[in-house]
């Protein structure tokens, strides 16, 4: 059975599919529902009745009927017409993701497109061929026209592929592997450029990145509480049974074990402090509503995955059906949500920075040994405010939005794809704040010793000062930051706990 077969492909399985491009394959029984699907459309072009997308033109041009004769070059002309996107390159890997995406919803065999076309596309995420695609330009429906027609130009000879870190013209790789270009039969244009596969990708790609991110937070928050010496009581498994959501239990779960068997911690623990600022208290609210987002996101995404998402769709007794599988409305809004829960760890990181910086409970002021001639750390607290403020200016619901396109034809849009690109840079300025909550952080457990702290804190402050050392007097801290961006980025620090 080919892995493509199955039903419950989840983000974790389309990523490893891009990193194993090798276990990419279609079974016999997958090849043969292709080939009828394929079978199905060719006899719908020759049909007396207008079918959309098949004998007709597309969009507000859809009661225009086509000839048999004509198809080829309409199907030529869509993918050179939708081809309009503007601005950067989204990262290959993006490009990547969305091949992936189009291959395992071509294969399920609704879409009418040749074997040989599916084949293609294997070939090219096999060999690394990865088409060049702009950033901007979809509105989300009907479908990511606009970045798909250039995901899928090569297919027919034009277009641009990344060449190491090189945009090249398609001919150059084409020729370099032999590949002629393809003539595109009936419908074969526009089940390529019909389908969610962009903004899929963004949140394929971004749930990757934040299975890590949000507990890499709950460290940098669990070191936080370590250095401001915090109570660990608001972390209390039978406080958070009263109030059982998933995400916070599991937050709460994962500070207990960051904090587990801390001599500072007991070091403090009949100090006459009644209780902590909320961003050290709600630590497992905070995160877990984030967490709880995820997880939503993360449902949606591998229902979309595994769905069939251009249109018209060719059922298995060959009726074709024009719906609206397209839309990415289902992810647009969800994808919104987990926008502002990501920037809301980026704000309650901000506030625990900035805790560690008041000079309170025996931290000096500014983490810095010798406050007045020495800034110390006071000014990177104004690089995380302005990340904040930066993600939250992001933070709109684009979702909320809809411009009519097609002359009305398409008179709602989901906006999806800038809820995607948006979701991306969140999470970019995330990683920055959480590594600077980690570098703060470290600083303030300097000044707790000779108090021992938790085995996963002693180990992740060992791990840090091999890379950044403690600050003893001002210094470019920049080089600091960046070595901090760098091992977050890179995913160097461990964040796995036993559970």
């Amino acid at each position: 059975m080919s892995i493509l077969e199955k039903n419950n492909l989840s983000f974790s399985d389309v990523i490893s599919l891009i990193k194993n491009p090798d276990k990419i394959s279609l079974s016999d029984a997958t090849k043969s529902k292709i080939i009828q699907s394929y079978n199905r459309v060719q006899k719908l072009s020759k049909n007396n009745e207008a079918v959309y997308g098949i004998n007709t033109g597309f969009g507000p041009l859809c009661t225009k009927r086509i000839s048999v004769e004509e198809a080829e070059l309409l199907q030529k002309n869509l993918l050179l017409s939708h081809a309009v996107g503007v601005g950067e390159p989204v990262d290959p890997i993006i490009s990547k993701i969305m091949l992936v995406c189009k291959i395992i919803s071509l294969s399920k065999g609704y879409s009418g497109v040749r074997l040989e076309i599916i084949e293609r596309l294997i070939f090219f995420i096999q060999n690394d061929i990865i088409p060049v695609v702009p950033k901007q330009g979809s509105v989300g429906a009907s479908g990511d026209l606009a970045p798909l027609s250039h995901l899928f130009l090569p297919l027919i000879g034009m277009g641009y592929l990344w060449n190491e870190k090189q945009k090249v013209s398609c001919e150059f790789i084409l020729k370099k592997h032999k590949l002629n270009p393809f003539k595109l039969k009936a419908k074969e244009g526009l089940a390529l450029i019909n389908g969610t596969q962009f903004i899929l990708a963004h949140a394929i790609q971004g749930i990757s990145k934040l299975e890590y991110l949000f507990d890499l937070a709950d460290l940098a928050a669990g070191m936080t509480v370590e250095g401001f010496q915090g109570s660990i009581t608001p972390f209390m498994e039978e406080l958070h049974d009263l109030r059982p959501f998933d995400g916070t239990k599991k937050v709460a779960k994962r500070m207990r074990s960051i904090l587990k068997n801390s001599e500072n911690t007991k070091s403090h623990i009949n100090c006459d402090r009644v209780q902590d600022p909320y961003s050290i208290r709600c630590i497992p609210q905070v995160h877990g509503a984030s967490r709880n987002a995820l997880n939503h996101l993360k449902e949606l995404t591998q229902v979309e995955i595994n769905s069939v998402t251009d249109n018209p769709i060719i059922l298995d007794n060959g009726v074709a059906v024009s719906g609206g599988n397209f839309h990415g409305q289902p992810l647009a809004l969800a994808i919104d949500y987990l926008s502002i829960a990501v920037s809301e760890i980026g704000n309650i990181s901000d506030r625990r920075i900035y805790l560690l910086l008041e000079g309170l409970y025996g931290l000096p002021k500014m983490l810095s040994e010798n406050p007045g001639i020495n800034s110390g750390f006071m000014v990177t607290q104004y690089t995380t405010a302005a990340l904040v403020s930066e993600n939250k200016s992001m933070c709109f619901p684009v979702s909320s939005d809809s411009i009519p396109t097609g002359m009305g034809q398409e008179d709602h849009v989901s906006m999806g794809s800038i809820s995607g690109t948006k979701l991306l840079q969140v999470i970019n300025n995330i990683e920055k704040i959480i590594a600077i909550e980690l570098l703060n952080a470290s600083q303030a457990l300097e000044f707790r010793r000779p108090n021992k702290f938790s085995p996963i804190i002693e180990l992740s402050l060992d791990f840090i000062r091999k890379h950044v050392k403690k600050l003893k007097s001002d210094r470019l801290l920049s080089y600091d930051i960046e070595k901090m961006i760098e091992l977050v980025n890179k995913r160097l620090i461990n964040v796995k706990l036993d559970l």
